[in-house]
């Protein structure tokens, strides 16, 4: 069952319901208020019998008009009915009734009626309503007292039965009516809601059945549809960027892998005539088999390392960017022996800890292929979550400033020296992930200075 038939349901469910209430009350307050007219009219009756028995028969003789409880001229009502005469009787101690005026109509005598006239208190009495004569009345008997019998006054309800009925009818219909009209509301504000949902629907099966990541979104609203619509665009915007990222980078990887791949494909060509050649050609071809492979499998660390540092699922802690800094520069220590100095502040930010250390080492790493003098150490200043690393190294051109950071870049000096063009690609991808920016220059006094920063709102005051 859709949406839209759920919500038409629901609604017409909830309309049935009010109106099933709200006839239920209506109708059984104004069954309550024609049997007290009733009620009264049989009291007033019996009244006026046990006080003047003959003025009270004469007046049942002739026609009483009632009250017109439900006035109009084409809805009768009690009093409406052409005759509403008062039926009289004694009831005597043994049971025995007597007509005493009124309409010719013999009421039953009830057991109840029984025990009132035989030993009832006087005015103790009792209504119901009985037939007789192919006729509905309502009965009222009230005990005179003394073993003196008892007094019993009935009228013809069927007319109000037949209005009680009637109305009943009509609440029922009403009731239908509002049930209806609720499923018809219901379904056209179901179908204003599901319109846009039905769109989303649409979209997500595009994109999960062909591929395509594209989003044409309804417009924008402050309810939870809109919300939601607006969420689902920046989760396809998110998709097609990791999408185009990931072709990038599949691009790039197949075209630097070609050279290493072409190299060894080369030397092993040679090894088939291995036999041929002297023992120093056969050391150097191995030696540059080794180096290939060594330089591929650094190039595929570095590629999976790159691809897996925006999907890394690596909670967020409080993370002291100076205690990163000291074990990156102890892991490069013990890969080139080369001293760091760490100049650091108490800076703490929000972030991913194994992200932030592999950012600092691969500047480490970087710093220490480009600055061979091993007599200064490399520096590391730290401060308000401004990560820099320098180097007493060649320097970077103005030009490759701007492009240091791209995956598999290398500047004209750097075409000789190992790597694989994807170090400072991955410092750039971490510090995105932590809502900073890189940046590349000169170390005053020669070399070079690069480095990170992380978004302020991820730094932690001490």
């Amino acid at each position: 069952m859709s949406l839209r038939s759920r919500f038409a349901l629901a609604f017409a469910a909830v309309g049935a319901v009010v109106a099933v209430l709200v006839g239920m009350l209506s109708y059984g307050a104004a069954a309550d208020r024609v049997t007290a007219e009733t009620d009264r009219t049989l009291r007033s009756a019996m009244t006026a019998l046990v006080r003047d028995q003959d003025r009270a028969v004469a007046l049942s003789e002739a026609v009483t008009e009632g009250p017109d409880l439900f006035p109009g001229p084409d809805r009768p009502g009690p009093g409406d009915e052409e005759e509403r005469q008062i039926v009289m009787q004694a009831v005597a101690p043994d049971g025995t009734p007597t007509h005493l005026g009124g309409p010719t109509v013999k009421l039953p005598v009830s057991d109840t009626a029984r025990a009132l006239a035989a030993s009832g208190a006087q005015g103790e009495s009792y209504t119901t309503e009985v037939k007789a004569d192919h006729a509905t009345h309502r009965l009222l008997t009230t005990a005179l007292g003394g073993h003196r019998g008892a007094l019993q006054v009935a009228v013809q309800v069927d007319q109000t039965h037949y209005v009680l009925v009637g109305m009943a009818r009509e609440i029922a219909g009403a009731g239908l009516l509002v049930a209806l009209a609720a499923a018809v509301a219901g379904r056209l504000l179901a179908g204003r809601i599901t319109r846009r949902l039905l769109r989303l629907t649409a979209a997500a099966e595009d994109v999960s059945l062909d591929g395509r990541i594209t989003y044409d979104g309804p417009a924008g609203g402050r309810d939870e549809v809109g919300r939601l619509s607006a969420s689902f665009g920046r989760m396809v915007a998110r998709l097609a960027a990791a999408r185009d990222a990931q072709d990038r980078l599949v691009q790039d990887a197949a075209h630097e892998l070609r050279t290493p791949l072409t190299s060894l494909r080369t030397n092993a060509g040679v090894l088939r005539r291995a036999a041929e050649l002297s023992p120093d050609a056969r050391e150097r071809l191995l030696d540059d088999v080794e180096g290939e492979t060594r330089e591929l499998g650094h190039l595929v660390d570095e590629l999976v390392e790159l691809a897996l540092v925006r999907g890394r699922d690596e909670p967020e802690e409080p993370v002291e960017l100076a205690e990163v800094a000291r074990r990156a520069a102890r892991r490069v220590h013990r890969r080139t022996r080369r001293l760091v100095h760490i100049d650091a502040d108490g800076s703490v930010v929000q972030g991913r800890p194994q992200g932030l250390e592999r950012a600092v080492g691969n500047l480490l790493e970087n710093a220490a292929k480009f600055d061979p003098d091993e007599r200064e150490p490399i520096e590391v200043r730290i401060r308000e979550g401004v990560v820099t690393v320098s180097d007493r190294g060649p320097g970077i051109a103005a030009e490759a400033a701007g492009r240091v950071f791209d995956r598999f870049y290398r500047a004209e000096t750097a075409r000789a020296l190992p790597g694989s063009g994807l170090g400072l690609a991955i410092v750039r991808d971490v510090a995105e992930t932590h809502g900073g920016t890189v940046f590349a220059g000169t170390r005053a006094g020669g070399g070079a200075a690069v480095g990170f920063t992380v978004s302020g709102a991820r730094l932690r005051r001490t």
